[in-house]
């Protein structure tokens, strides 16, 4: 069996979290994949991604003492993967990433084998979820609908695209089977 990085990207409104969630939960329990722990500035709600929170001070001591194999600014915050939690590579295991599209090109330097999962929405759907957070106007949804809409990833990448409009089990069982598609994806 040989590893390989899966990289989960997606604009916000599309429903990657769940859609994660989801997949954590349907995969086989002898199911060698490696979920990567993110390092977040910001405190862990109840229920949420089971991240290391950090202060934004913390974070950037970590960052200069090259704690991470990964790192990148979204939406006012600091994301970072620890070198350890890539390890599993290594180990020619499968690790999955929860990561950022803006960082894409810096994480194909770090793993150029990656394969690259854009979980995305129709525009409709992402302006409706958007819209229903009540958290951004209509000029910032506006914005973000159409970074969505033009986003495209990098040629030459080993990209799937998993389109989450309607039933989360659509989506998930989409995602599942065209992960287990992928050469070498351990069952």
């Amino acid at each position: 069996m040989s590893g390989r990085l899966v990289y989960c990207m997606g604009p916000s409104g599309a429903g990657k979290d769940s859609l994660l969630d989801w997949l954590r939960q349907h995969l086989p329990a002898s199911s060698a994949v490696h979920w990567a722990r993110r390092t977040i500035s910001r405190a862990a709600p109840a229920g949420g991604e089971a991240h290391e929170s950090v202060d934004e001070a913390t974070f950037a001591r970590l960052r200069d003492a090259q704690a991470f194999a990964l790192h990148w600014q979204a939406n006012g915050l600091h994301y970072g993967v620890r070198h350890a939690e890539l390890a599993p590579l290594s180990r020619r295991a499968w690790v999955l990433v929860n990561g950022s599209r803006a960082y894409l090109p810096q994480a194909l330097q770090q793993c150029p084998e990656l394969v690259a999962v854009h979980i995305t929405a129709s525009p409709e759907v992402l302006r409706q979820r958007l819209t229903a957070r009540g958290r951004e106007t209509a000029e910032q949804i506006d914005a973000r609908v159409q970074r969505a809409a033009a986003f495209q990833p990098p040629p030459r990448v080993a990209a799937v695209e998993v389109h989450n409009n309607n039933a989360l089990d659509d989506a998930g069982r989409n995602l599942l089977r065209t992960l287990q598609q992928l050469p070498g994806w351990p069952l």
